[in-house]
């Protein structure tokens, strides 16, 4: 068993915003595999799929992003699931957009979310990075991953959301390298490499 959980702020209000690109992603996924109707538990809502022959739970953590890690070790205890079959899909300013790299354990560079789930589920879960891009001065990071993407982004958001959940398999499968480099050619047949995107 896997649990795959996606980070994000809940209301309509942060629906479209940069900090929501996990939930974004794992949004994808279960339309992708048609998950049944999410059920609220485990502070967050809930839902599965198989995914290459393994049952995957899908967590949207509904705590707000600085308590992500409350509902996700909820949930992990609850299934008796190690932090290794644990995947965090989460934003990242380090990542230029549409960019995606997948690793297990390292700091949590700024990211509440992060922290929090390294709180309650020690450092060695794996982190699908969602690049979202940086603004250029620490000062405007608040505002910017609390504002919604672009207009002009919304095609290679869509894009790269489509590419995590059609490559999703390799992830539950553990191979993470050769889904990043499915990614990056998905998003490059899409018209989406790195020229276009800066």
């Amino acid at each position: 068993m896997l649990l795959f959980a996606g980070l994000g702020n809940t209301g309509k209000a942060f629906a479209g915003h940069r900090h929501n690109a996990g939930f974004m992603a794992l949004d994808a996924i279960a339309r992708d595999y048609r998950a049944p109707g999410s059920r609220a538990r485990f502070q967050g809502l809930v839902t599965e799929i198989v995914l290459e022959g393994e049952r995957v739970i899908l967590l949207k953590p509904q705590t707000y992003m600085n308590e992500s890690g409350r509902s996700a070790g909820e949930a992990a205890r609850y299934y008796q699931i190690d932090p290794s079959r644990i995947v965090v899909f989460h934003d990242e300013l380090d990542l230029p957009p549409g960019k995606v790299r997948v690793k297990t354990g390292g700091g949590n560079a700024g990211h509440n979310g992060l922290r929090s789930l390294t709180e309650h589920l020690g450092n060695e879960y794996r982190r699908v990075r969602i690049g979202i891009g940086h603004p250029g001065d620490k000062a405007l990071v608040h505002n910017y991953v609390l504002s919604e993407f672009a207009k002009a982004d919304i095609p290679w958001v869509e894009a790269l959301c489509n590419a995590i959940a059609a490559h999703a398999g390799l992830l539950a499968k553990g191979e993470d390298e050769a889904f990043q480099c499915r990614i990056h050619q998905a998003m490059e047949t899409a018209g989406f490499g790195k020229a276009a995107l800066t």
